[in-house]
């Protein structure tokens, strides 16, 4: 089969619309037609993996159809890389951590930063500091546990004294 200018821009727009295993197929069809050689020619000429072609000429043998796993790839969630970090995260700040002063709100706010969490995850949970994720991370995690590291205000008293209008008599 002759791959003419025209010819390769087709199959290369085609294969790039599919998506998935329908791609896979069209793309071992056309190595099919290639003839021998077909595969490297394909790699050399249109740009296509050669690891895909053959997975692509498998599924076109025994008519079963791989299951792209796209969800599996990428980094670990550090909870999962370390199975003991949200426990030992909130026995640390719940000592150091109180409600809204003025109960607006069921959020809990802490004395310690991101920072200083990470220092104690350190020194009090045995942890290596290889082996802790960042303290941007560790500040994303505080606050999915409902920590809101930030300064703890204590109740300011009112003031006896009301403040005199203009419009009062002086």
């Amino acid at each position: 089969m002759e791959l003419t200018s025209p010819m390769i821009l087709f199959l290369r727009d085609t294969a790039r619309s599919l998506k998935g295993s329908a791609r896979r197929l069209f793309m071992a069809r056309t190595v099919q037609e290639l003839g021998p050689g077909g595969q490297r020619r394909a790699e050399r000429e249109l740009g296509w993996n050669r690891g895909t072609l053959r997975r692509g000429a498998h599924e076109l043998r025994t008519g079963i159809t791989c299951l792209d796993n796209f969800a599996a790839r990428g980094r670990k969630r550090a909870e999962v890389r370390l199975p003991h970090l949200l426990a030992d995260l909130k026995e640390l700040v719940d000592g150091q951590s109180q409600t809204d002063p003025q109960f607006k709100s069921n959020r809990l706010y802490t004395r310690l930063s991101a920072a200083e969490v990470r220092r104690q995850l350190i020194a009090r949970k045995g942890y290596r500091d290889e082996d802790l994720p960042a303290e941007s991370t560790l500040a994303a995690k505080l606050n999915e546990l409902g920590y809101h590291p930030t300064r703890v205000r204590k109740c300011q008293p009112k003031k006896s004294r009301l403040k005199p209008t203009p419009s009062s008599p002086s």
